[in-house]
């Protein structure tokens, strides 16, 4: 039987939420390590399309303690300038983060946390989970899904229009991942871009630095929900697909295997779907405690970086640091 390590604070995930708790964990002088399943720093930053770039400029964009630098030339960075201040901001605070390691499972003990993975087995007196949601996306069940013939490929897969110049596509998905790449798309290929409700722009003038500013107004009880203003960032590549004619149509009601149908009796033939329908949280590794996801019932155990849920803007570079420090913040004062 392989050696069980021993830390008090266990970090699942390597991404920013998983960095952003490790710094706060070294300024309380915590014993704590970090595993990430990935092979390489970044995140899910390294996964993301070519052409996708922050919604806010560097300065709006950092996690807690080391500012982004601004990308030459750009006021908004690309994915590529995240990953690489992830890597750099990994190795400055020499965060310890074991990759790739895989959790399998979260096991409760009556001296702490058991959590084995792929590479071994850990003890733990506490646990953040911040594993994110890149490796679960969700496709909905529509019917005739499986009869279509053409290619079908989520947000997860996509990586840039020049895969499908010349083709017809149908981009599913109201977000701002469905919004950015039917703009992608949109001139390269000819796009039919489909959502269940009908599209809602935020202003033009609203970016991630007035969307975490609302974030922290609705922390302080103030203000109003970014839900209730829209629901896309109008980034430039999106208003200039909308200027030149970017349309969202009503979802449609079945697939066939040559594409959409609509219950009308509209079709629309197509060589492509594309999923831009969003990511599930990846809480497999705590199946066995029978947790909800909603909220945790063992203090020891906290999320970290799923969404709104889990604290205002906690999914974003800027928004993660807040909760970050306030779930370190209460892990030392339970183990002191």
């Amino acid at each position: 039987m392989s050696e069980v390590r021993r830390t008090q604070v266990l970090v699942l995930g390597g991404g920013q939420a998983g960095l952003a708790a490790g710094y706060y964990l070294r300024r309380a002088g915590l014993d704590f390590a970090i595993l990430d399943a990935a092979t390489a720093p970044g995140g899910a930053w390294q996964h993301y399309w070519d052409t996708l770039r922050l919604f806010s400029p560097a300065a709006y964009s950092s996690l807690p303690g080391r500012p982004m630098p601004q990308q030459a030339g750009q006021e908004y960075p690309d994915a590529a300038h995240v990953v690489a201040y992830l890597s750099e901001y990994e190795k400055r605070y020499e965060l310890p983060v074991h990759r790739p390691v895989w959790a399998e499972s979260v096991e409760r003990t009556t001296a702490g946390l058991l959590t084995r993975t792929d590479q071994g087995t850990w003890h733990s007196d506490a646990l953040i989970l911040a594993t994110g949601n890149w490796e679960r996306p969700f496709v909905p069940a529509v019917p005739g899904r499986r009869e279509f013939t053409g290619r079908q490929l989520h947000t997860y897969g996509y990586r840039n229009a020049a895969n499908f110049a010349g083709q017809r596509v149908v981009v599913v998905g109201g977000g701002n991942s469905g919004a950015q790449i039917a703009a992608d798309l949109h001139g390269v290929a000819t796009v039919r871009w489909v959502t269940r409700r009908p599209v809602r722009f935020l202003p033009d003038d609203i970016d991630g630095r007035a969307l975490f500013d609302l974030a922290t107004r609705r922390v302080q009880g103030d203000g109003p929900r970014i839900s209730e203003l829209g629901d896309i960032v109008t980034v430039p590549a999106v208003r200039a697909a909308r200027a030149d004619g970017l349309t969202a149509h009503p979802m449609f009601d079945r697939l066939t295997s040559t594409g959409p149908a609509w219950s009308d009796g509209t079709t629309w033939d197509c060589d492509a779907v594309i999923w831009c329908t969003g990511f599930r949280p990846d809480l497999t590794a705590l199946g066995r405690l029978g947790l909800g996801t909603r909220a945790v019932e063992d203090e020891r155990i906290h999320l970290l970086g799923y969404g709104d849920w889990t604290g205002p803007a906690s999914a974003t570079l800027v928004g993660v640091g807040r909760t970050a420090r306030a779930a370190v913040t209460e892990i030392t004062g339970l183990l002191r």
